[in-house]
């Protein structure tokens, strides 16, 4: 039989394409020239295609684009040095997927001026649940009743939502989906959370299996978010990588960004580095150096009592001692470009002379019952240990069995039983630190017959929160003064109860996490 060499040719795969840009009717593709087409429509910039070795990964009924689509846009293209930029414009983005000959990534900086009218600022690829059908476990909605809002679900008698695909952003550089023999991937290297808002700590969406296969990379949302206003300016860089399914590195390469000419992009030799040392903090929470002002923010994690953080933007910052998760002692530094500024960072958090302490003063409720299983899935799961209410003794239960998270329409109160002897006993402070709150949720504490005062309402952050797989909120410390007289020699019980002015049903009832309780 013969086969004509046009057919032949139409049935080899893309890789032997030729690298570049090419108009077809109201689109660009864009061929890496090693196996991945991408197809962006040239009046709204949507990603409508991505073509890998023949597969098709796209959706085809929702698209890969910013925020929930820009509407309409200007869409330019240039390639040069083996390098195309495609360029997406609106009145107040300018959006640019790029692409280097022979590699399948296309790499992607955002310039915002302003936060986007429709949606929030984020970057989705709506993908083909056939061709990648592997996400996050606990992100798969599909075939689930929603339970809570319209994004929490049961699924198989477990819950389920995009929410609990979040990583904390300081460990968040490469997450993705995957199929037969292929991958894609969002990573997110060195300097690119600069623009982002809420700290190292803060997490976001990455991933939703429901119709399509969902991938995200959020700059600006709402979602527990601690840091207002939102920063503007260049966010990225960032990718969208594809492979033969294997997770690409964090270490990626981009800086051949420098010389593109990139709208409110900083380039490694406009940027300037600081390295100090720190001191105070506990010896087991990890530590981690945090810099922040109204342009940019940063982080590096320290060990051995220095750090070295670079590739900053010129500016003075805040910087921040965490130990753990809690803010620890500041300071202040100027960046320079080209230069190396110094710092010294110590703790000033107060460290009492402890009677009894139940958790680690790290600004996170780890240790506690249910904190392990917390951020991917909802309170109400059934793999979920038994909430209470919780008598917690002093001395011989494990801190395993403290709650990490008290509702007052579900484990109220927690108790504390305390045998105490003649030394231990006058006056003495309760202290009570959380990490986040809900609906105005505190602690108020009653010690034997003893009632404290009703503390102020905490900051309030627009958010389910820890429904939502997170306790990162406002660290927040509660000191009860216990009078004389109140404490016995012998049986003593505390009980915290969650107050607010504020109301709610089950685990959206007010409530709080807590990161420690200590008497001193």
């Amino acid at each position: 039989m013969k086969i004509s060499l046009i057919t032949l040719l139409g049935c080899l795969p893309a890789v032997f394409a030729a690298f570049g840009v090419t108009t077809s009717g109201s689109n660009l593709l864009v061929d890496s020239g090693a196996g991945l087409i991408t197809t962006i429509n040239s009046s709204n910039g949507d990603i409508t295609s991505l073509n890998y070795n023949g597969k098709q990964l796209q959706d085809s009924s929702k698209f890969t684009h910013l925020s929930s689509g820009l509407g309409s846009a200007t869409v330019t293209s240039s390639v040069a040095n083996n390098i195309a930029v495609i360029t997406i414009k609106t009145s107040t983005i300018t959006h640019y997927y790029i692409v280097r000959s022979g590699v399948n990534t296309l790499y992607i900086g955002t310039y915002a001026s302003a936060e986007p009218s429709v949606g929030e600022l984020r970057f989705i690829a709506r993908l083909s649940k056939s061709a990648l059908p592997n996400g996050h476990p606990n992100a798969e909605i599909n075939g689930g009743t929603a339970i809570e809002g319209s994004d929490v679900f049961l699924v198989n008698g477990q819950t389920r939502s995009k929410f609990f695909s979040s990583v904390p952003f300081i460990r968040d550089q490469v997450h993705g989906v995957t199929g037969s023999g292929v991958g894609a991937y969002i990573v997110v290297p060195g300097v690119s959370y600069e623009t982002s808002s809420g700290g190292p700590f803060f997490r976001d969406i990455n991933n939703q299996g429901g119709a399509q296969q969902e991938l995200y990379w959020y700059m600006n949302s709402g979602h527990q978010q601690t840091e207002l206003p939102y920063r503007t300016g260049f966010f990225g860089p960032y990718a969208l990588v594809i492979t033969s399914g294997s997770a690409p590195s964090a270490s990626l390469d981009t800086s051949f960004m420098d010389s593109l000419g990139l709208q409110g992009y900083t380039g490694a030799s406009g940027r300037g580095t600081v390295s100090g040392s720190y001191s105070g903090t506990l010896s087991g929470p990890a530590v981690t150096i945090g810099f922040k002002n109204s342009a940019a923010q940063y982080w590096v994690a320290a060990s051995g009592g220095s750090f070295t953080r670079t590739l900053m933007k010129p500016g003075t910052y805040t910087a921040t001692l965490y130990q753990g998760e809690l803010e620890a002692g500041t300071g202040s530094v100027t960046v320079r470009a080209g230069a190396t500024a110094s710092l010294s960072l110590t703790s000033s958090l107060n460290r009492p002379s402890v009677l009894w302490s139940i958790g680690t003063v790290d600004g996170s409720p780890a240790g506690f019952l249910n904190a392990d299983k917390i951020e991917t899935m909802h309170p109400s799961d059934t793999r979920m240990g038994k909430w209470g209410p919780i008598t917690f003794t002093v001395g011989s239960s494990s801190v395993g069995s403290f709650p990490m998270a008290q509702f007052k329409g579900v484990n109220n109160p927690t108790t504390i039983k305390w045998t105490a002897t003649s030394s231990q006993i006058g006056a003495r402070t309760l202290r009570i630190r959380t990490t986040e709150a809900f609906a105005g949720g505190r602690p108020q504490i009653t010690v034997n017959s003893w009632t404290s005062s009703a503390p102020a309402a905490p900051p309030a952050v627009d958010s389910r929160g820890v429904t939502r797989g997170t306790w990162r909120g406002i660290n927040q410390v509660y000191d009860y003064a216990i009078p004389s007289g109140t404490l016995v020699a012998g049986s003593n019980t505390i009980a915290i109860n969650v107050i607010s002015g504020s109301s709610g049903d089950v685990y959206l009832s007010p409530n709080f996490v807590y990161d420690s309780v200590e008497l001193f």
